[in-house]
């Protein structure tokens, strides 16, 4: 995860064969353009893969993940992200019970 180092309110997620030429491309603005526009940039956090496709699939669920949870991963809190992804409306299992219609089941 990159963060533009004038600013606490960006991140952004992606993958790379190679972490140094992809850094490097980043910093002389050849990177993906939702950086150029953020220059520049400060590797905060990286995890690698020996598959592609396991880090593509890594990167698109990091992608759909809130700020507070980025966060808990990059300070190695593992145990909280369960906790920070809970839903939290009226469908989420902790709240939604299914009726029992006078059967005992709940």
């Amino acid at each position: 995860m990159l963060k533009n180092e004038t600013t606490k309110w960006y991140w952004y997620t992606g993958s790379t064969k190679d972490m140094d030429r992809r850094l490097t491309q980043y910093q002389n603005g050849e990177g993906a353009n939702h950086t150029k526009k953020r220059l520049p940039v400060i590797l905060l956090y990286y995890e690698k893969y020996d598959r592609i496709d396991t880090a593509f699939y890594r990167e698109k669920q990091v992608q759909g993940w809130s700020r507070a949870k980025k966060e808990a991963l990059m300070r190695g809190e593992l145990e909280g992200l369960h906790d920070l992804a809970e839903c939290k409306n009226n469908t989420h299992y902790l709240v939604f019970r299914t009726p029992d219609f006078g059967l005992g089941l709940s």
